[in-house]
C-alpha cells in the first residue's frame, strides 16, 4: 500500500475542476508524438517511442483479436516522472465482443516520461511543419521499431513480396490487403528511398480528430443565457441524438433547468441518475470527455456502479482513482457498428507509479443506460 507521504503528493495531484473535451477537426501533423496530443481516432501517437505495446498487450479480451485505437489523453501530473502523461484506450468493436455493461473488449494502457527523457527535447516542440520528417523533427515509434502500418502496434511480421510494410498480426495484413495493399504493394516494393508515410490514418481505423479540452463553466446558467433558444434546441436535439433517446422534441416546449427537476418527482432511482446526467451535460450538449482525477464520475444510471474491490489495485499496490470518462456523445463520431455505451469510466494508478519508457495497463469500466431502450 502507499505511504502517507506518497498519498499527501497523489491528493496534490487531483483535479478540483472538472475539464471537458470536445472533438474538432485538426491537422494531421499535429497530431504527431512531439505535440504531445489529445486525439480521437486514426493510430495512437504513442508518448514513449520505444518499446511500444505488442499486439498481446492491447488484443481483445473477449475474442483475443486487435483491438482498434479509440483516443488518447494527454494528462500530466506534478511530479518529475510524470512530465508528461498519456492515456490510451483501444477497443474490439466485433458485433459478439460488445457486450452490455461489459468493458471486457476494451484496453487502457499508460504512458509517463520525465521531461528529460530520451525522445523529446526539453524546449517547446518546433511547430515548422514544413521541417524534413526525420526521427530528429518528428521522432515516431518506428524510428526505433518496426510498428504496424494499420494501427501503430509493435509489429514483427511483414509483407513477403514488398518486404516494406508491417503488420502486428495476421488478421490486419489480411485486412490491409483487401483494403488497399493489393494495389499499392508493387509500388512500395520499387520506392527507393525510406521516406515515411504520414500519419493520416488507415481506413480501417476510427476517424481521426483533435480532442480540445477547457475547464467547465463553473456558473452553467450565465453559459445557457448566452446562447438563444434555437441553439439551444439545436443543441439538446443533439444530445438527444447521442443519448439515444426516442420519440420527437417537442420545439414549443419551454427549456427550463426546473423542468428536468419537477420531471425527476416521482421517478425511480435510475430515472433520477439520468435525469442528473442529462441536466449536468446539457450547457454542453457537445462534450465527448469529462475529466476530474480523484474526482467522482456522472452515471448515467443506478445500475452497474462499481463497488468495494471492483477496481483491482494497480500491480505497484497502490489503489486505482477515477482520472476521466467518455461521454456517449463520442458515439456521434465514430462508425462504430454494434459499440454503444452510456459512459466510459477510466480508473488509474493513485501513484502513477514509475513505469521507466514502458506501458501499464489500467482499468475501465463501463456503464450502459439501463431506462432507454438499445437500438
Amino acid at each position: 500500500m502507499a505511504s502517507s507521504t506518497d498519498t499527501s503528493q497523489c491528493e496534490n495531484d487531483l483535479q478540483s475542476k472538472v475539464k471537458l473535451g470536445f472533438v474538432d477537426e485538426i491537422d494531421w501533423r499535429l497530431m504527431t508524438s512531439k505535440f504531445f496530443p489529445s486525439k480521437v481516432g486514426g493510430k495512437p501517437a504513442w508518448l514513449s517511442l520505444d518499446p511500444v505495446p505488442e499486439s498481446e498487450l492491447v488484443k481483445c479480451s473477449i475474442c483475443g483479436g486487435p483491438t482498434v485505437f479509440l483516443m488518447q489523453v494527454y494528462a500530466p501530473l506534478k511530479t518529475d516522472d510524470t512530465f508528461h502523461r498519456t492515456i490510451f484506450i483501444f477497443v474490439c468493436f466485433q458485433d459478439s465482443c460488445a457486450k452490455e455493461n461489459g468493458s471486457q473488449n476494451f484496453k487502457v494502457l499508460r504512458s509517463q516520461l520525465a521531461l528529460k527523457n530520451v525522445f523529446y527535447s526539453q524546449d517547446p516542440p518546433d511547430e515548422d511543419l514544413d521541417s524534413d520528417e526525420d526521427c530528429s523533427s518528428f521522432p515516431h515509434a518506428r524510428c526505433f521499431q518496426n510498428v504496424c502500418t494499420v494501427c501503430g502496434i509493435k509489429s514483427s511480421k511483414k509483407c513477403a513480396k514488398c518486404k516494406k510494410t508491417y503488420y502486428c498480426t495476421r488478421d490486419h495484413q489480411t485486412q490491409d490487403w483487401k483494403y488497399q495493399h493489393k494495389r499499392l504493394c508493387d509500388e512500395i516494393a520499387n520506392q527507393t528511398d525510406d521516406k515515411m508515410d504520414d500519419d493520416q490514418g488507415h481506413g480501417l481505423l476510427f476517424k481521426e480528430y483533435e480532442l480540445l479540452v477547457e475547464e467547465e463553466e463553473v456558473d452553467s446558467e450565465s453559459s445557457r443565457k448566452n446562447k438563444s433558444d434555437k441553439e439551444r434546441m439545436e443543441e439538446y436535439k443533439m444530445m438527444m441524438k447521442a443519448l439515444k433517446i426516442k420519440g420527437s422534441v417537442d420545439e414549443s416546449a419551454q427549456y427550463a433547468e426546473e423542468d428536468l427537476d419537477q420531471a425527476a418527482t416521482g421517478e425511480t432511482d435510475d430515472d433520477k441518475y439520468f435525469l442528473r446526467f442529462r441536466k449536468k451535460i446539457e450547457p454542453e450538449p457537445t462534450q465527448v470527455l469529462r475529466y476530474l482525477r480523484g474526482g467522482e464520475p456522472l452515471w448515467v444510471s443506478a445500475f452497474h456502479k462499481p463497488g468495494q474491490g471492483d477496481i483491482p489495485q494497480c500491480s505497484c499496490g497502490s489503489e486505482r482513482i477515477f482520472e476521466f470518462q467518455v461521454m456517449p456523445q463520442l458515439l456521434n463520431h465514430l462508425n462504430a457498428g454494434s459499440l454503444d455505451w452510456g459512459t466510459l469510466c477510466v480508473y488509474t494508478c493513485a501513484e502513477s507509479c514509475d513505469i521507466g519508457n514502458e506501458y501499464r495497463e489500467e482499468v475501465l469500466w463501463k456503464q450502459d443506460f439501463y431506462n432507454v431502450k438499445r437500438n
